[in-house]
């Protein structure tokens, strides 16, 4: 779709953090082994919505309840929410507008929690995400 005076509208691109060996010797990826534990179903979902994010791209992005912007001490996150299971899933986010390092603009896919229906997510899980992201910001590390 092209604008007006702005030409066609690109897509963002996706990574997934990638923890830096200084962090975690296993270099692991927190975001794929939460994708790699979910039902098949919830992880296909969790993908498509991802995908749709990024296509829109993610500042113009409707996403009917299933990207959403974050606040209070998550201020800066977006999450992708998706159900499944009798579980309510949390794919966690940032968004880096511009970033040379990772090929343009992306959406930095970090962790993500399940929880129970209608209920909060623990404190634990919010701490642990925002540790992530602060790696990441550090180390600006993302699966190859």
């Amino acid at each position: 779709m092209a604008g007006r005076d702005k030409g066609p509208i690109e897509s963002w691109r996706v990574h997934f953090f990638q923890r830096h060996r200084s962090d975690d010797p296993n270099e692991t990826s927190p975001v794929i082994e939460f994708l790699d534990q979910l039902p098949t179903k919830v992880a296909a979902e969790i993908h498509a919505v991802l995908n749709a994010v990024a296509a829109a791209p993610p500042p113009s992005f409707s996403g009917g309840g299933k990207w959403e912007v974050m606040r209070g001490g998550m201020a800066g996150y977006f999450e992708i929410r998706v159900r499944g299971g009798g579980m309510n899933h949390r794919l966690l986010c940032l968004l880096e507008r511009d970033a040379e390092d990772l090929g343009g603009s992306s959406i930095v896919c970090i962790d993500g929690l399940s929880k129970p229906p209608r209920a909060a997510a623990h404190q634990r899980d919010y701490i642990r995400v925002r540790k992530y992201g602060d790696e990441f910001r550090k180390r600006r590390t993302v699966l190859k």
